[in-house]
């Protein structure tokens, strides 16, 4: 028996949840009290069901404040007619009201069950829809978005098509609301028992495509959307449950997509992946990128990102990621841009490098203007090195293997002025004239992020004359205050040609 809802008029509630009076708005009710709702202030991915008891009314407090904060002006796309408007205008406009709730509160994900955090437009099944003639109304046709067409509700065409067709599956109970997609190959199953039939029989052992990075147990795989048009579908299907973009289309001809994986004895298990235009003409490294619930916190996403910026940098580009930036999206990049600018800093202003605190020279001065090599090392002493990103020792030159590294129009900018001390001996100090585009320059980003990062950790608060200064204190303070790591890329296992 299928469980029905009825939406009614957005009205506004507080909600205690963590110890905290949360502002909600109830998208929609169920005849079992529960209600679905929205916090004022978040993200949608928390929006959940809440028991309706819990509501408790809004004070007079609360809703003037709520009065006094200042409402969004519409959009021009919002207020045009719409037939002035455009097919992918259209979808877009309606994009809210057809993604307002998730269609699937969980997802069976090989050994993990991930609570979603967004509408994803799955077909319905021949099930599905006959349940979904049960529903009050008579058919399904009663889900239908106003001014939305489609022809069937398995349409695998526009955008549209498939969003309207998977808003019946809103209305199922619960244990229906459970999407099963099998880790190999991404095929979606609507019940347990195919879920269980099918993986028991699928032999995929790693994505499809080719070796693009591995270092260790993982790998990125390059897939062509247009060669492997049903796996990137069925992975883009995938990823939409926990990215909320404005638009989804099927048509993967013109992406790449790149899949991080994590390799044991049997198989290659999916971690997270990002995909990319072939051609972009705004020269976008990254159109959308997500990494696995199960497998976030733990530097995949940085790995992924920092690929892109080197696949960008091996074609003589410097890329971006393609905008607008979700939240998690650009505390992400905030993180990469600060990082990269901040090590290219320190071997900037670094008169040694930093693996060589000591240098010793016979019958002349050592030249401080270049990048020195680190000294040799015995069996003992590389033992006892700190193990890489994935395990192994890094190599002893990893270090200046960055492509920040101080190339000869780098190293130009460069001046040392070493001073004599009273006592016979000197001291050498780093200055560096350069400008904001030739910062950007050597570290392959566009002038904007560099300018956005840099504005954003606080290195662009001390001026004089229009002249910012940055010592190696200031690099070093917002280094700890950042927490900058190493890099998780290794250049040198990079496979592309």
């Amino acid at each position: 028996m299928t469980e029905s809802t009825s939406t009614s008029t957005q009205s506004t509630y507080i909600v205690n949840k963590n110890g905290a009076d949360q502002l909600v708005n109830i998208l929609q009710r169920r005849p079992d009290g529960q209600v679905y709702v929205h916090y004022d202030g978040f993200d949608k991915r928390l929006d959940e069901w809440i028991p309706g008891a819990s509501l408790k009314p809004v004070n007079e407090s609360a809703r003037k404040r709520r009065r006094d904060t200042p409402s969004p002006t519409p959009s021009e796309l919002e207020t045009r007619p719409d037939s002035l408007m455009t097919e992918e205008e259209f979808d877009i406009k309606h994009h809210k009201q057809i993604t307002a709730q998730r269609n699937f509160d969980k997802v069976n994900f090989g050994q993990w069950r991930i609570k979603t955090w967004y509408f994803s437009p799955y077909p319905l099944t021949d099930s599905e829809l006959e349940d979904s003639t049960g529903l009050p109304g008579g058919s399904a046709s009663t889900s239908k978005i106003p001014g939305v067409n489609r022809a069937t509700v398995r349409s695998h065409g526009r955008t549209s098509d498939l969003l309207a067709g998977g808003l019946t599956r809103s209305h199922l109970s619960a244990e229906k609301s459970i999407l099963w997609v099998c880790d190999r190959c991404f095929k979606y199953m609507a019940e347990g028992a195919a879920w269980e039939m099918h993986i028991k029989q699928c032999d995929r052992r790693h994505p499809p495509g080719r070796k693009v990075y591995q270092r260790g147990a993982h790998i990125i795989w390059e897939v062509d959307g247009a060669k492997d048009k049903l796996y990137c579908q069925n992975l883009s299907l995938f990823g939409k449950l926990f990215i909320d973009v404005k638009t989804l289309f099927f048509d993967c001809d013109n992406f790449l997509f790149y899949i991080l994986t994590d390799a044991d004895s049997q198989r290659d298990h999916v971690l997270g992946f990002f995909s990319k235009e072939k051609i972009s003409y705004d020269d976008y490294n990254l159109a959308c990128i997500i990494v696995l619930p199960p497998y976030q916190r733990k530097g995949y996403g940085m790995l992924m990102i920092e690929f892109s910026y080197e696949v960008s940098r091996r074609a003589g580009k410097i890329g971006t990621p393609e905008r607008p930036l979700s939240d998690l999206g650009l505390r992400s990049y905030l993180t990469y841009w600060v990082a990269t600018l901040i090590r290219f800093f320190r071997r900037l202003l670094s008169v040694l490098p930093p693996d060589r605190p000591t240098i010793m020279s016979s019958g002349r001065l050592p030249d401080l203007t270049g990048v020195l090599p680190p000294p040799s090392e015995d069996a003992n002493s590389r033992k006892k090195r700190a193990k890489g990103w994935d395990g192994e020792t890094p190599d002893s030159n990893s270090t200046f293997t960055s492509p920040n590294g101080l190339d000869d129009t780098i190293a130009a900018m460069r001046t040392v002025l070493t001073v004599s001390n009273p006592d016979g001996s000197a001291t050498s100090h780093v200055v560096v004239r350069s400008t904001l585009a030739e910062i950007a320059s050597a570290t392959n980003l566009r002038i904007e992020d560099a300018a956005f990062a840099l504005n954003e950790c606080g290195l662009l608060g001390s001026t004089l004359d229009g002249v910012v200064g940055i010592t190696r204190e200031m690099v070093e303070t917002v280094a700890k205050e950042r927490n900058v790591k190493r890099m998780c890329l290794d250049p040198a296992h990079v496979m592309l040609t």
